[in-house]
């Protein structure tokens, strides 16, 4: 993504934004206010930086299901067809090079259940810029022990279509309660969550569905804690909170107000992601301006 582009929208993203923190919205009979806070989370701490060449535009990232001290990252279009492992401070752990497959412009990552209820890492290839693919995928295989290749046959592949036309959305939601993966668009004054159907995979192709409309622009990336109960969403300027109850699906939780979290202003930052434990989480921006990439981690108070 060239810079003119990044700073129009964190220019929309910034006049959107300081035009809802000072308005409430109204659905049905539901004040909406979205409330700033900074009291559940402490400023971001750096942990280390990303010096490898090939980690210069990493655009997704999360923490292992299995692995307390094991983060997946990869970076975005014309990057390496792998899921690099770090460790919580940044440092190095080996890659998962997955066979038979290109990145166009991979642009989230996540970890949910898979068949038979394991944990599945799930990759996004939904980038598009100028809005000209009528087809998206998603990728998942197996969490692994050995950090290796990963053979084709091992990899799922799903085929999607956004209603009423190619849209460009990088952020991926995985549901570790009901299963169900998500998808948040970035380029529309309001963002929208899509549902991608649960048969999706099991057919090959689907057509996603539109959820909920969310009431700030410029989407970069999400996670979603191990157990369920806390979510992100992250833009170029600014993390958003969501607490989930054991009642709640998850897009009833979404369509609560938020909370906004602290974050430290990244040259380019396109990836966040909870701790093993879900009491922290991680961002990590692409290279600019010399900048190298730092993981920062920001725990709770």
């Amino acid at each position: 993504m060239n810079s003119k582009l990044i700073l129009s929208l964190c220019l929309l993203g910034f006049l959107s934004q300081s035009w809802i923190d000072g308005n409430t919205k109204v659905q049905g009979n539901r004040s909406t206010k979205n409330v700033e806070e900074d009291s559940l989370f402490l400023a971001g701490l750096p942990q280390g930086k990303l010096a490898n060449p090939l980690l210069e535009e990493v655009s997704g990232l999360v923490a292992s299901q299995r692995y307390p001290n094991r983060l997946y990252v990869h970076t975005d279009s014309g990057g390496e067809a792998a899921v690099f492992v770090l460790d919580t401070l940044g440092n190095e752990l080996g890659r998962l090079d997955l066979s038979g497959l290109k990145n166009r412009d991979w642009e989230d990552i996540a970890i949910g259940p898979g068949p038979n209820g394991s944990s599945y890492i799930y990759i996004a290839e939904i980038g598009d810029n100028e809005a000209k693919h009528e087809e998206i995928y998603l990728y998942r295989f197996a969490e692994q022990e050995l950090l290796q290749a990963i053979p084709s046959t091992a990899i799922d592949q799903v085929r999607l279509q956004f209603p009423g036309g190619p849209k460009d959305a990088e952020t991926l939601l995985a549901d570790p309660i009901s299963g169900a993966l998500f998808l948040v668009s970035k380029r529309e004054p309001k963002n929208a969550l899509y549902q991608v159907p649960a048969t999706a995979f099991e057919k090959g192709s689907a057509t996603l569905e539109k959820v909920h409309e969310f009431d700030f622009t410029s989407s970069v990336a999400g996670d979603i804690s191990k157990d369920g109960s806390q979510i992100l969403i992250k833009t170029y300027l600014a993390v958003f909170y969501w607490k989930r109850t054991h009642k709640q699906s998850l897009v009833e939780a979404l369509q609560a107000p938020y909370i906004r979290l602290p974050y430290i202003p990244e040259p380019q930052g396109e990836a966040i992601g909870f701790n093993f434990w879900g009491d922290a989480y991680f961002t990590l921006s692409e290279k600019r301006n010399g900048i190298l990439p730092t993981l920062y981690r920001y725990p709770k108070k």
